[in-house]
């Protein structure tokens, strides 16, 4: 089920999908990055020279701010993944009637930042890998925890990190992350992408995702674009 705030907070996305018109300039740029559902990179993507990951963690609107402030990562999209049906929408997947999950793409320049680094990210700070099928007020398969890889040396990184982490004790619990191969993304509705920055004030983004992205800031300091 959708969570109450977050329902308050997609009625305000709904009424706000014409705000600021640098949220249009994102909305391309997400479109061209993602426009393709398939394994492959998309061509733009080629042509920069970058390289993708497929995460998901709960709600996309705490997450994909979290990989957006990372150097190196030059964007990154809302949207589903890890499930079998066709162009699914938000209401769908919010409200469990589809088998994907709310995930995310990070286009990133493997030159300035790894895919290790991206995992050490993910699995320590951008969210709590140890929850089952829920992240804070979000319950539900559609908010599980998941790593997709494209290669099986990908695979092999994300096994290796789980077992890393669950090594130091850094959680109380084991991590609960599903391994699963990447087959197919479908980006997020338009005003879902950059909400983060767009909508500072909304309840869920102050409730949730804020201290999420401030924990993060605290824990990767040297990974930041712009140092705090």
């Amino acid at each position: 089920m959708i969570s109450l705030i977050k329902l308050k907070s997609y009625l305000l996305g709904l009424l706000l999908l014409t705000a600021a018109s640098c949220s249009q300039q994102q909305s391309a740029d997400a479109q061209a990055l993602s426009r393709s559902t398939a394994g492959g990179l998309p061509s733009a993507a080629q042509a920069k020279g970058l390289a993708v990951a497929t995460l998901a963690g709960g709600c996309f609107w705490c997450t994909e701010e979290v990989f957006e402030e990372l150097k190196g990562v030059h964007h990154v999209v809302s949207g589903y993944a890890g499930g079998k049906e066709a162009n699914p929408t938000y209401q769908q997947v919010g409200s469990g009637s589809t088998s994907h999950a709310e995930s995310f793409q990070v286009y990133y320049d493997p030159k300035q930042i790894s895919y290790q680094q991206l995992l050490d990210v993910f699995f320590l700070a951008a969210h709590d890998p140890t929850t089952l099928n829920r992240q804070g007020p979000d319950a539900g398969a559609q908010y599980r925890s998941v790593a997709f890889y494209r290669t099986p040396q990908e695979k092999q990184l994300i096994e290796a990190t789980i077992k890393r982490v669950n090594a130091s004790r850094h959680y109380p619990n084991p991590i609960v992350t599903q391994v699963a191969p990447f087959t197919a993304f479908w980006p997020a509705e338009d005003y879902h992408q950059g909400y983060f920055r767009l909508h500072p004030t909304d309840p869920y983004v102050q409730s949730v995702s804020t201290p999420k992205v401030l924990k993060f800031r605290k824990a990767f300091p040297q990974l930041l674009k712009s140092p705090l």
